[in-house]
């Protein structure tokens, strides 16, 4: 047993050090790192940063939480648009946004990866300036 298990790590190191897409033996995983996208510009937007937003109208904000958190508390003006329902919503949640809007989505959670998700979809969507407030709901509320 412990031979299979050191020949299978082997053949692991092997294949990795060969791909062109190498998974790094050390990584980054910290919940500021995985709000890079994968051409190095970052997602996460400060508290301090989306309230200017917010009282200036700047911004469209989105909850990436379900229908039913959203209903219990939500950012004033805020859209729904649940992360599990996105392919349903996206169309009405999003009319009348233009591409170059500022959007900013949230959850709750510094776990929670719905935001960021959501944040990802909107970018594929054609929405250039997509911003992730990290554990949303509840720095809002804290603030």
């Amino acid at each position: 047993m412990p031979a299979i298990i050191l020949i299978a790590g082997l053949t692991g190191l092997f294949v990795n050090y060969f791909r062109a897409d190498t998974m790094p033996f050390k990584a980054d995983w910290s919940i500021k790192a995985h709000e890079i996208t994968a051409d190095g510009k970052r997602l996460d937007i400060s508290l301090v940063e989306a309230e200017k937003l917010f009282t200036e109208k700047r911004a469209v904000f989105f909850d990436a939480r379900s229908w039913e958190d959203y209903e219990n508390g939500h950012i004033s003006g805020a859209r729904s648009l649940p992360w599990h329902e996105v392919e349903q919503r996206f169309v009405e949640a999003t009319k009348n946004i233009s591409s170059d809007t500022t959007i900013i989505t949230y959850c709750d959670g510094e776990t929670c990866n719905l935001s960021h998700d959501l944040a990802i979809f909107l970018k594929d969507m054609g929405f250039s300036n997509v911003r992730v407030l990290v554990n949303g709901w509840t720095v809002w509320q804290e603030s």
